[in-house]
């Protein structure tokens, strides 16, 4: 079943950001990943809003490839390093089948 990872990154610093940038798609790629919005472009419709600065959403193949991915060795350093540089929620979604 499709799932979605819905991300919310306000960074704390801007020593992460380049390294990964230029890392992760191609991890993303790697377990079947795909960007379906990557942006700071954004506004609330209804309800309170928040300070986030960046909206994430990736689509995967399943929930088995989301968690591969959260998972990864080669992603764990650049996961590390967002966590230590930002305020970031990261929810796991199933779509509709």
């Amino acid at each position: 079943m499709t799932h979605y990872s819905v991300i919310a990154v306000t960074p704390t610093n801007q020593d992460w950001i380049a390294d990964y940038a230029a890392a992760t798609e191609t991890i993303v790629n790697k377990h079947g990943g795909k960007y379906i919005a990557r942006t700071d472009s954004h506004e609330y419709l209804e309800g309170e809003g928040s300070t986030v600065n960046v909206r994430v959403i990736i689509q995967w193949p399943s929930k088995e490839a989301a968690i591969a991915f959260m998972t990864d060795p080669e992603y764990i350093p650049h996961l590390q390093a967002r966590t230590a540089g930002s305020d970031s929620q990261h929810i796991l979604i199933a779509g509709i089948e």
